[in-house]
């Protein structure tokens, strides 16, 4: 009997091997199956700009960088083998991000939303949405944007689904915008080297409320503060800013918080939504009150105490003290035209006045950068003659020729470079000392990268003038000094001279002697509530 059962086991050992196998795949795809269907269904959406009012320039749909389907999961800690993409059955719609500039065009507006609304609804119903906005989006034609796409997200998915939100901190919160966001957070570094890790607290966060049954948090605290600084005031490198932000985690270890965050806000949009804000989520309401009205009352204790994070001056005596230093490189910051902030990128006031110093007319004066200034058709030329030839055209002051006319630039081509995402095609071309950085469209230079890839070493220049606010880690560590000066453009850093009809006031500084605002927590309704 032994033997013919080992006999028979051996002669149908590869066929119960297989069906081991089979039975062995069925049960792994059917617990994947099981999975899928018990994991909540997370939809990806959202659109990003900040948008000065007081330029010129108008943002259109070309300008925007726009991401659909698994392409962008890559603008996420959300990869394949991540375990936040195995914890949730993830549904990219879209999302769209500009450079900072101009109001928003309502075509262009219209289209993206609409593109958006329309993917959002080829896989309804959700649990939830990630709801990915920088929050200081302006539109033609239209108050609070972020406030209104989010009510057109609420009117497809319904009031059920958990809204997680996430912003820049020099964006806005109007009241729409927090009673349709159920969860809310924003950056707590200016410059932004979180942005990243406050994604994944607002996925993190959603997550927990939909794997946990407890749903939407049962309090959400908005507290409006009537403060209205530019972010080179409000860095969180220097005080106050880097002891005010440091209040904002601690208060969210208590159990009965689960997220706390201050928006700064934008100031160069005149409409009513412009202002600080302070607001808190959790389920313990004194909890949530009181982390509320802390951070407030600490926001608008020091308002006194912000400063620019770099030294100011003058564009004359930037460049004097710039001519005067013995370290290179020397960083200017161009700051009235800063394209990062909500510039056109275009005025050539600041470089009018370089080219025309006459330091920098010999081939062997100091050696200064400038980055940078759009002169498409000075391009065109450029590829034409090739580098090493002398090239002369107009740049600057297509959009924003308030300050200064464009520019006949004439030089040597020094170097070509195509494909960059923002500038398209970037040359450099020299007039005397000063190595000017052409682009077919307007961009920032944040990285060291930007410049060696033109062949350009700003660590060896003895002058760097940058279309930028406060420096990116990258030149902040570059610089052996460091100075910003107080030019004309779209994001003019003296808020006096901007002429303010929309915003609420009294508003601080416009208002410097105004009474102390009333602080108390206001408890917005939950996203599902008839209020």
């Amino acid at each position: 009997m032994i033997n013919l059962f080992y006999n028979y086991i051996v002669k149908n050992f590869c066929q119960m091997k297989k069906l081991h196998l089979v039975l062995v795949l069925l049960i792994i795809f059917s617990c994947k199956n099981f999975d899928t269907q018990n994991i909540p269904k997370i939809a990806i959406i959202g659109l990003g700009i900040e948008s000065s009012t007081f330029s010129p320039a108008k943002t259109v749909e070309d300008d925007f960088i726009v991401k659909t389907g698994d392409d962008l999961f890559s603008w996420y800690q959300i990869s394949i083998d991540s375990i936040n993409r195995q914890r949730a059955n993830w549904i990219p719609t879209l999302v769209g991000y500009a450079l900072p500039g101009g109001i928003v065009t309502k075509e262009t507006y219209n289209s993206l939303v609409d593109k958006s609304l329309s993917l959002l609804k080829e896989n309804l119903p959700y649990d939830g949405v990630l709801f990915d906005i920088h929050g200081a989006m302006s539109v033609e034609g239209v108050d609070d944007p972020e406030g209104d796409y989010i009510e057109k997200v609420r009117e497809i998915i319904g009031k059920e689904p958990i809204i997680s939100t996430t912003m820049d901190l020099h964006g806005n919160v109007s009241w729409r915008l927090a009673k349709n966001s159920d969860l809310i957070t924003c950056y707590r570094m200016a410059p932004h080297e979180d942005a990243k890790e406050s994604d994944k607290r607002a996925i993190d966060n959603l997550l927990e409320r939909l794997e946990s049954g407890k749903g939407k948090p049962k309090y959400k605290a908005w507290i409006p503060v009537p403060i209205l600084l530019p972010g080179e005031k409000t860095s969180t490198r220097i005080e106050p800013g880097k002891s005010l932000y440091a209040k904002v985690n601690p208060l969210t270890l208590d159990e009965g918080v689960i997220d706390a965050a201050i928006w700064v806000g934008y100031p160069w949009a005149d409409e009513p939504r412009n202002h600080g804000v302070v607001m808190v989520t959790g389920d313990q309401k004194e909890a949530v009150k009181s982390s509320a009205e802390y951070l407030a009352k600490s926001f608008w204790d020091v308002r006194d105490e912000f400063v620019f994070v770099a030294p100011t001056a003058t564009l004359e005596k930037s460049l004097s003290l710039a001519l005067k230093s013995k370290v290179k490189p020397y960083i200017i910051s161009d700051m009235g035209d800063n394209p990062t902030a909500g510039g056109a990128g275009d005025v050539t006031w600041t470089l009018n006045k370089i080219l025309n110093k006459k330091e920098f007319k010999n081939v062997n004066g100091p050696s200064l950068i400038y980055a940078s200034i759009p002169g498409p058709k000075l391009i065109e030329k450029a590829i034409k003659s090739g580098v090493g030839s002398r090239v002369e055209g107009y740049v600057g002051a297509e959009v924003d020729s308030r300050y200064s006319p464009p520019i006949l630039l004439s030089g040597i081509v020094k170097s070509i470079k195509y494909g960059d995402i923002h500038a398209k095609t970037e040359v450099v071309v020299q007039s005397g000392s000063v190595n000017v950085i052409v682009t077919k469209k307007r961009k920032p230079y944040h990285y060291e990268k930007d410049f060696t890839d033109l062949n350009l070493d700003p660590r060896e220049s003895d002058i760097v003038v940058v279309k930028i606010g406060y420096l990116v880690p990258e030149l902040y560590n570059i610089r052996a000094d460091w100075i910003m000066a107080l030019t004309p453009g779209g994001v003019d850093q003296n808020l006096e001279r901007l002429d303010y009809k929309r915003i609420k006031r009294p508003m601080y500084p416009k208002d410097i002697d105004m009474e102390t605002p009333d602080l108390s927590a206001r408890f917005v309704p939950l996203s599902d509530s008839d209020d």
